[in-house]
């Protein structure tokens, strides 16, 4: 992004010093549910899930006025097969 347009997200002051709004996350916070997910045996075996800020994220339901959690259709095993299905035959054909 250009300064003008991290200025204007609040990412960056008028002397060009970057900063970090309280919903940016740092590099090192971007990467600890990867690296949460990657190496811990906390997880060991967990699949199909949702992880957000080094821990499962809530199942909530969906809508666009809703910031957090994961909606409830994104873990839906029905859902899941059809857009499986509906991939694998669009790959396939």
């Amino acid at each position: 992004m250009d300064a003008a347009t991290m200025r204007a997200m609040g990412a960056m002051d008028e002397q060009g010093r970057l900063l970090t709004p309280g919903c940016f996350k740092t590099p090192e916070q971007g990467a600890a549910t990867s690296v949460l997910l990657a190496g811990s045996p906390l997880v060991k075996g967990v699949t199909g899930r949702y992880f957000s800020g080094d821990q499962e994220a809530e199942v909530v339901r969906g809508g666009p006025e809703v910031m957090t959690g994961v909606a409830s259709w994104s873990v839906d095993p029905d859902a899941t097969d059809r857009l499986w299905a509906y991939a694998h035959a669009a790959i396939t054909a």
